[in-house]
């Protein structure tokens, strides 16, 4: 009699467990939507409303700001590209590549003595 209550039990279980299993990823999905909605068109439109609002205060045409600051010739990426390489190859030495080995003779030190620490009884 308990088993088959314990069936019934089982098959409402079962039909529950897809609906978690699809609403659990719903939720995910559209949080993942909501993030990316977020960094796409929300965070783009107020960094664009302060840097208006900013070129407003000096004084400068907002648009004319935008395309000066995003528009760069060729030759000034070449040359901070030439500059970053130039200043990172100069911070290694020059190494002969040459290793040598002196072996040392220690002398007894009572730090690394193992009678020392054994207590006597």
């Amino acid at each position: 009699m308990n088993w088959i209550y314990l069936t019934e039990a089982a098959t409402v279980l079962d039909s529950l467990t897809w609906t978690i299993v699809a609403v659990g990823i719903g939720i995910v999905f559209l949080s993942l939507l909501i993030v990316y909605w977020f960094f796409r068109y929300v965070l783009t439109f107020i960094l664009n409303f302060r840097f208006r609002s900013f070129a407003r205060k000096r004084g400068i045409d907002p648009a004319e700001a935008l395309t000066t600051k995003t528009i760069q010739s060729g030759e000034v990426n070449a040359a901070i590209a030439m500059a970053l390489y130039q200043y990172f190859n100069e911070l290694h030495d020059v190494e002969s590549g040459v290793m040598t080995i002196k072996r040392v003779s220690r002398h007894y030190s009572p730090w690394s003595s193992k009678l020392y620490n054994m207590k006597n009884l």
